[in-house]
């Protein structure tokens, strides 16, 4: 089976290190750990890395369009590839969870995250597997659109490193065990603040 691994963030130097770019991250870190290299896919505004899972072809794709309006470009790749639903997995930051936390689920609400929703608009269907990076909401009154563009904070790099090779694992066990192994194995909770 081929699948397609979507690592939802913005693109640029700016935001590389930011919460919204968590997504991005865990699919540089899934390419660095199989030796794949990320190329310029033709006539897509898209970087694609292809490694392999077992007996499964892995897509790893990072957008070069901005987060809101990735969609299109996650879509007409997967059709291009003819991935469907079922084998998509967006991995992508998330406030409503508590930094550190890690859920794996699918389909479902986008919980107004933008990238999520501009990619079920595209693909027509919700019916997608993720991988939610929590990141926490901002402190106090703090805009969250703020928030997420900011990068993370030296005192969190310790468990950040560690957040994002869990969602790594994650990513990897939903591929190869399936959704329900990677919720048992890997959900977890942090404690929120």
């Amino acid at each position: 089976m081929t699948w397609l691994v979507a690592g939802l963030g913005n693109p640029g130097e700016r935001y590389a290190r930011t919460r919204h770019n968590a997504g991005a991250m865990v699919a540089d870190i899934l390419a660095a750990r199989a030796g794949g290299r990320f190329k310029k896919v033709r006539f897509l505004p898209l970087d694609v890395a292809e490694i392999r899972v077992g007996e499964d072809r892995v897509l790893l794709a990072k957008s070069h369009r901005y987060m809101n309006e990735s969609g299109p470009t996650y879509a007409g790749y997967a059709k291009k590839q003819g991935v469907g639903a079922d084998g998509l997995v967006a991995v992508h930051d998330e406030i409503e969870l508590p930094f550190g936390s890690l859920k794996v689920k699918r389909g479902g609400s986008t919980a107004g995250h933008n990238g999520l929703n501009s990619l079920v608009q595209a693909l027509r269907t919700p019916d997608f597997y993720r991988v939610r990076l929590g990141v926490g909401r901002p402190p106090g009154r703090g805009d969250p659109t703020d928030w997420v563009l900011q990068p993370f904070a030296k005192r969190e790099q310790d468990e950040l490193s560690i957040l994002l090779e869990e969602a790594a694992d994650a990513a990897l066990t939903l591929i190869e065990a399936g959704l329900a192994r990677a919720m048992d194995r890997h959900n977890r909770n942090a404690s929120p603040g």
